[in-house]
């Protein structure tokens, strides 16, 4: 059965700020090999908009193999997005679509599948999967910055054990 993966990057105190962090070489192929060993990944609407700064290297290379190599990862693999506010001719990536069903089906559709890991690559996403249970592993790039302030990624959790 296809794994769920929750994959973000924090801050060292939980805190997810993508003007906080710099993903280094490190981070950008650790994050090409989950895509390439997944099939598709779940995106919120400001995730989606956030990785669309990758599709530019597709046309003009950045001469930095990790980031080349990770916008050619993040172009091929299957989008689902998540978005109230988004409709389907707003989805401008040819791999990517809106999801016409809510997250809870579209997850267990999905894991009955066939296929490779499912990528969940956006904190409310995250926190929604993680109060149905639904997440098997999680991926945290913890980055060794403090920033006391911001979106926390453990925030609207309920209450849980976990097994390790």
């Amino acid at each position: 059965m296809r794994k769920v993966v929750a994959a973000i990057n924090l801050t060292l105190d939980g805190f997810i700020d993508h003007t906080a962090v710099t993903a280094d070489k490190e981070i950008h192929l650790h994050y090409e090999k989950l895509l390439d060993d997944a099939d598709t990944i779940l995106y919120g609407r400001i995730t989606y908009d956030l990785m669309k700064f990758w599709q530019q290297f597709l046309t003009a290379p950045s001469g930095e193999k990790d980031m080349d190599n990770f916008a050619v990862s993040i172009d091929k693999i299957h989008k689902i997005i998540f978005s109230n506010t988004l409709s389907a001719k707003d989805i401008q990536w040819d791999s990517a679509n809106l999801a016409d069903k809510p997250l809870e089906e579209v997850i267990k559709e999905l894991k009955k599948q066939p296929g490779r890991d499912i990528l969940i690559g956006s904190r409310s996403l995250i926190v929604s999967l993680t109060n149905f249970n639904l997440i098997d592993e999680y991926q945290f790039c913890v980055h060794p910055v403090v920033v006391g302030k911001g979106l926390p990624l453990f925030d609207k959790l309920n209450e849980m054990e976990m097994d390790l």
